[in-house]
């Protein structure tokens, strides 16, 4: 397995917060079954600035101290863009990165405020030949109130990445109900832990394995976790299916609308 989204670089944003606490999360995902992870440390401008320079030392540094080790787990070089108007400039000037230095860009959402302009940035991305990941959107409020966002967002050719912990409720019942309906209606193209601390997401990563594979069954789950991601490190396109549009039930509804 690869995960995509994870915090490990220490003392760059709010993941880790030592070179300890990289290596016990990188051991803790070793344990989980990962073969490889991909740093995806926030950048937020005015806030979150480590730039892609500063971040291959810490990736290079980390990997070579693995080898002595002889832990056998890639890192690659990756960041979790806060969306912006700037995404192009950012990457062109080498403040934040794609992942791998592929054409595949992981980018998140504010949690409660759909931008206006989030189309406009999207096929600007789209345009620059670029891949737009969206960083767990069953976390985002409007979303759960409005799931086709994501439908939409995905026939314009944006990928997704949900978090493991949704399922089980990590982020609350409005994202695992969200998730879930995302696993059904194959709008979920990558998983990924987004790790900031040890000992939280990593050690469950069996257990939630168990409940997506009841959703989507082995091979979709592989798919997921190993062979898009593979993909997208080798810079290779990725097929999706086609996703199903959904309608919430009534229960549903109620407790994404009424439930703190």
């Amino acid at each position: 397995m690869i995960d995509i989204h994870s915090h490990i670089l220490p003392n760059i944003d709010d993941g880790a917060r030592s070179i300890e606490e990289t290596f016990n999360l990188i051991k803790e995902a070793q344990k989980a079954g990962f073969e490889a992870i991909i740093s995806t440390s926030h950048y937020m401008e005015n806030y979150y600035e480590t730039d892609v320079p500063e971040r291959e030392v810490w990736v290079k540094a980390i990997c070579e101290n693995l080898q002595t080790k002889n832990i056998e787990t890639n890192l690659y070089l990756g960041n979790e863009i806060y969306f912006s108007d700037n995404i192009i400039e950012l990457l062109e000037q080498r403040k934040a990165s794609t992942i791998n230095d592929t054409s595949y860009v992981l980018f998140e959402l504010p949690l409660n405020a759909e931008p206006m302009n989030l189309y406009d940035v999207v096929y600007e991305m789209l345009q620059y030949k670029l891949v737009p990941i969206l960083a767990h959107p069953e976390r985002y409020s409007y979303v759960q109130k409005d799931p086709d966002l994501v439908y939409d967002l995905i026939e314009k050719g944006v990928l997704m990445q949900a978090n493991y912990g949704s399922i089980i409720g990590q982020y609350g019942e409005k994202a695992q109900i969200i998730v879930r309906k995302f696993f059904e209606n194959n709008m979920v193209h990558f998983l990924g832990s987004d790790v900031h601390r040890p000992n939280t997401i990593y050690p469950k990563i069996p257990q939630i394995l168990r409940e997506i594979e009841s959703i989507i069954g082995s091979e979709k789950l592989e798919e997921l976790t190993t062979k898009n991601p593979k993909l997208l490190l080798n810079n290779k396109k990725i097929e999706i299916e086609e996703p199903t549009d959904f309608k919430l039930t009534l229960k549903e509804k109620m407790i994404i609308n009424f439930k703190r």
